[in-house]
């Protein structure tokens, strides 16, 4: 084994790009929130972009290397040290045997990631690594004790030259893109101007199954609910009380409730660094 966890902070697990285009058989898609994030840490790395890394969700993490090791951590912004020297973010680092790796609690975003040269080893379930936390699928969430064994898949060397634009991310306010759901009519007329001109705060009910936003209520005109249907990452439902949950990566691929709106593709990643207090402004797709 070539990592030791020391504290897991608030939440560590692995993440790769998740199990796309199982929904049939009932499997989320899962994988990193922030999926931009950990491509560029494996970029940085000559790693492919689907190589698992561990996603640490608001910082605490505390990790020691048993070999030396070659890593890059990016997303969200807080100070991260390497044997108690503050080093940069979206930079590959060298990583000697003993060290202690921190990343401190975060003081913008949610959710960054820690990519090893060769990526993290884990069994594969459903074709990845990635941890579901609603349906229990691969590793367990980290736990201090644990180690994590290196993979030997780096496909490139490291780059001679860091490309990687790199900043603190958007949490005070972001803008999502949507696109109509396919429940839009379920809604009062005023529904949907409603959806993009208010602006909407994120819960404290925010984790990787989805995000409860705060806010004026959508109006329905039809009572009662759907039988399940198929939902996708970056479904808007609507329970009853109005207001809109945002599904993610571990969401349920079947749901009930009406979907007004869904996020696009381009635009998910931003929810994977949403906190609870951060401003969002939906637009329209157009």
């Amino acid at each position: 084994m070539s990592i030791r966890v020391g504290e897991p902070g608030l939440l560590a697990t692995i993440q790769d790009l998740g199990r796309g285009g199982r929904a049939s058989l009932g499997i989320a898609r899962s994988g990193a929130l922030d999926r931009a994030a950990l491509r560029t840490a494996n970029r940085l790395l000559g790693n492919p972009e689907d190589a698992a890394g561990v996603e640490v969700t608001m910082g605490g993490l505390r990790a020691t290397a048993r070999r030396d090791l070659w890593f890059a951590v990016t997303g969200a912004w807080g100070a991260v040290t390497l044997a108690g020297r503050p080093i940069d973010p979206y930079t590959a680092h060298r990583w000697p045997t003993g060290a202690e790796l921190h990343l401190d609690w975060f003081a913008h975003g949610a959710r960054a990631y820690l990519a090893v040269r060769g990526g993290i080893d884990a069994p594969v379930v459903a074709g990845s690594r990635a941890t579901d936390l609603l349906a229990g699928l691969g590793p367990s969430p980290l736990h201090a004790g644990d180690t994590l064994a290196v993979r030997d898949d780096a496909q490139r060397p490291i780059p001679a030259s860091d490309l990687a634009p790199w900043g603190a991310p958007a949490d005070d306010e972001v803008v999502i893109e949507l696109a109509e759901g396919p429940r839009a009519d379920w809604f009062a007329a005023s529904a949907l101007p409603t959806l993009y001109e208010s602006v909407w705060t994120v819960s404290g009910s925010a984790d990787r199954v989805g995000v409860r936003l705060d806010g004026p209520e959508l109006a329905r005109v039809r009572p009662g609910e759907l039988p399940s249907e198929g939902m996708v990452p970056g479904a808007l439902q609507v329970p009853p009380s109005g207001r809109p949950t945002v599904l993610l990566a571990d969401g349920p691929v079947t749901g009930g409730y009406p979907v007004i709106a869904v996020v696009t593709d381009a635009a998910l990643d931003a929810f994977g660094q949403v906190r609870p207090g951060t401003r969002i402004r939906f637009r329209h797709r157009h």
